[in-house]
Order: C-alpha cells, then sequence, then structure tokens
C-alpha cells in the first residue's frame, strides 16, 4: 500500500475498525466531502485495497469457544506441497499460513471442544499426511486490529 494517499490510509483505517461506518462520518473524519469519501472509498475497492467487508463473530456465542493453532509439517519432505488444497473441506480451519522454519504451515482452528479437537487432528492428520504440533489459546486480549497505516511519531529527542 506504499502508493496510497495518506488521506486514503486514513479511510483504510477506518473502515478497517469499523466496516460499517457510513461514508458521512468517513467524511466528518478525514474532512472530505461525502461524494470525494465515497469515489475514494470506491477506488481502493476497485484497486484491491479493500478486499471486503466482514462481520467479527462472537466464537464463545456461536459454540466455537476453542481456538488453538495447529503447526504442520509434511511426513515425507520429498511429497508435494499440497496440504493447504486437502485441507480445504475442513470448516474448522479459519486460516492457513505458509511460515519458515521447521514447520510447512500453521492452521488456525475453531472448535467446540478438547474432544472436537482431537478429532480435528486426526482428520488434519490422515488428509495431508503429515505431523503437527499444536497450541491452545487460553485467551485472546486483541484481534482483529486495524492495520498500522501511519508512521509512528518520533520520541521526543531525535531517534529511538
Amino acid at each position: 500500500m506504499s502508493q496510497v494517499e495518506e488521506i486514503d490510509r486514513r479511510i483504510v483505517t477506518l473502515l478497517a475498525l469499523d466496516g460499517r461506518m457510513s461514508f458521512t462520518d468517513l467524511a466528518r473524519e478525514t474532512g472530505l466531502s461525502v461524494s470525494a469519501v465515497h469515489q475514494r472509498v470506491r477506488r481502493l475497492e476497485k484497486r484491491g485495497v479493500i478486499r471486503s467487508y466482514a462481520a467479527v463473530v462472537d466464537h464463545d456465542a456461536v459454540g466455537l469457544p476453542l481456538t488453538a493453532f495447529i503447526s504442520i509439517k509434511p511426513i515425507d519432505p520429498a511429497a508435494p506441497d499440497d496440504a493447504p488444497e486437502r485441507l480445504a473441506h475442513l470448516g474448522a480451519i479459519e486460516a492457513c499460513h505458509s511460515v519458515a522454519g521447521e514447520e510447512s504451515y500453521i492452521l488456525k482452528v475453531r472448535v467446540a471442544s478438547p474432544a472436537e479437537l482431537e478429532e480435528l487432528l486426526q482428520q488434519i492428520r490422515a488428509a495431508a499426511n503429515v505431523s503437527t504440533r499444536t497450541t491452545v489459546v487460553l485467551s485472546t486480549p486483541y484481534e482483529h486490529r486495524a492495520p498500522n497505516l501511519t508512521p509512528e511519531e518520533a520520541p521526543p529527542g531525535g531517534s529511538p
């Protein structure tokens, strides 16, 4: 997003904090007219800077209180790197990240119970022929934070 103007960065930050913010409220926060904000938002969407809008779900309220991160690596290092495709059908996997290090991918999963996590681990191992290392989340102090699109102000007195 290095080619995005400062005012567009402000719009993206505001929408990341509240994707339902009205064009009127965006205009008030940015000092632009409603029509100018509308044009900028549409341009940001067209360029793919803003890819979608989504509801943030309370996973406890929908019966998925257990979150875990599962690191996976192939049992056979010579096997094709197709774990994401082999696991795409498992709806409990919220995210799949390719990573550097010992493991190949880290999966973020949400399930209802430790028993469901155990079952999911068996499904992952069988479907992708991988070994797993699991970290269960105890609490989440913050998540879904807006991106930091403005440079941090330098501390008084020069460089940090």
